[in-house]
């Protein structure tokens, strides 16, 4: 009884030259699909439990493409292991599989990163990031792509592979705020502890700047025609800064003029000499 049971699991219910199946084979199958099953769950549980809910959806998503691909390793793995021969199949389409090897490369490239990206947290919406001089705040991050506005409100599409790639600004990765600053060169007579304190009078009465414990004015540089001043501070959020640094410099023009302290700009002084050939012709 139990030999015909073995016989009848062990017959090739498909029997041709390159590939024989029995009962046996698609047993295995299904017991390899459902253990790598079990183990992709597990995987996909751990990696995606400190995600937050949007950052889960998209990991999910992605997984659930990675477990296609792993089923169909698998099932090759299996299917030559019972004795079909897969080497025709891939001889076959081994062409094909090289061109599209090449022409997704960068689209995996872009999958990758985002799936790193969300896994780390290195990027969130929200923040304000620079990216090849470019200032904005991250509206959105997809699998692919990473969407940013600009400080221009002009929309930036960035591919997450050159996140990988590429130096990474992140202003908002430790604080909210940005630390930004106003240059301003003033003429050698100026009474620099005037100056120092026309700079903070001028910061202090912006709105949209952190606390003025935060404020500093710093004396960078004996110019060559100026003293270099300039006033550093924190703006709430880094996409008002040029706003904000416009309003500064109206308030330390018009508190310039106020206090009589004059703005250099660069100046060249030239000296004659007159020789004595040019005294004998006068």
């Amino acid at each position: 009884m139990w030999q015909d049971i073995i016989d009848f699991v062990s017959y090739d219910f498909i029997n041709g030259k390159d590939i024989k199946i029995s009962l046996l084979d698609v047993g295995l199958i299904i017991i390899a699909i459902a253990a790598t099953s079990i183990v992709l769950k597990l995987i996909q549980k751990i990696f995606s439990r400190k995600l937050p809910l949007n950052d889960k959806k998209r990991f999910n998503s992605v997984f659930q493409v990675f477990r296609y691909i792993v089923f169909l390793f698998v099932i090759v793995l299996i299917l030559n292991a019972t004795g079909v021969n897969v080497n025709v199949l891939l001889t076959a389409s081994a062409a094909l599989f090289v061109g599209l090897g090449f022409a997704l490369k960068t689209f995996f490239q872009d999958i990758i990163s985002g799936i790193l990206i969300i896994l780390d947290q290195s990027l969130h919406v929200g923040d304000i990031i620079e990216v090849d001089g470019r200032i904005g705040e991250v509206q959105e991050i997809k699998l692919r792509t990473t969407v940013m506005f600009t400080r221009n409100d002009r929309v930036m599409v960035i591919p997450n592979h050159k996140f990988m790639e590429d130096t990474l600004f992140n202003w908002t990765q430790n604080n909210a705020s940005n630390r930004e600053k106003v240059s301003v060169r003033v003429a050698y007579e100026s009474d620099v502890r005037l100056v120092e304190k026309v700079l903070l009078e001028a910061v202090d009465s912006v709105e949209g700047i952190v606390p003025t414990s935060r404020i500093n004015v710093t004396f960078d540089e004996f110019g060559d025609s100026a003293l270099e001043f300039a006033v550093h501070f924190y703006v709430y959020h880094g996409m008002q800064t040029p706003g904000i640094q416009s309003q500064i410099r109206f308030k330390i023009y018009d508190l310039f003029a106020k206090n009589n302290i004059r703005i250099s700009f660069p100046q060249l002084d030239v000296h004659v000499i007159k020789t004595a050939a040019d005294s004998q012709k006068e």
